[in-house]
Parts: C-alpha cells; structure tokens; sequence
C-alpha cells in the first residue's frame, strides 16, 4: 500500500528509539498499534458499507428492469390477444358474407 521495505521500517523503528527513548517506546507502540488497528476496522467497515449500498442499488436496477420486462411482456400479450380477436372477427365475415353471396339475384 505504502510501498515501506524492511530497511525503512528498520531506520523508522531506530530514530523512534533515539527520539522516544527505550523506556516509553513498548507504551508508545502498543498505543500507535492500537490507533491502526482502530483505523483499519473503520476503513474495513466502510468499505462493508458502501459495498452493500452497491449491491442494493443493483438489486434496485434489476428489479427496474425486470419491471419493465413485465410490462412489454403485458403488451405483447394485449397485441397478441388484439391479433387473435381480429383473426377470429376475420373468420366470421367470410361466413356472413358467403350468406349474401347465397342469396337469391333480384329480378331486373
């Protein structure tokens, strides 16, 4: 993440000894460690958090979507069913109109 080798940590850990002193350097660490470890909770916390709002949002999106399905789904079905009618209305006037055919020629 920070890209810190051992030879770094090595220098940051004798500076620290000469500056902090050998006496309060294990209280020292213990407390730094103790704020890192604090500050990683939260930061894996967040991202927890703002993982889920994602996933949340795309089950929002789906179920949009899936709504939208559903109502193309329903007009293909209204066209389907306003074919069907029209075909059957269609089969019944060749009928009626096969009765005209068969009626009588009016004298002239």
């Amino acid at each position: 993440m920070f890209d810190i080798g051992f030879s770094e940590l090595i220098m940051v850990g004798l500076v620290s000894l000469l500056v902090i002193g050998p006496e309060r350097l294990p209280k020292v660490a213990r407390l730094a460690g103790f704020w890192i470890g604090k500050a990683r909770n939260m930061v894996a916390s967040v991202k927890a958090e703002i993982k889920q709002e994602l996933h949340a949002e795309e089950i929002r999106q789906i179920l949009k979507e899936q709504a939208d399905l559903q109502e193309f789904h329903a007009a293909i079905n209204e066209t389907a069913e306003a074919a069907n009618s029209i075909k059957a209305s269609l089969a019944v006037l060749p009928e009626e109109t096969s009765v005209v055919d068969k009626l009588p020629d009016e004298p002239k």
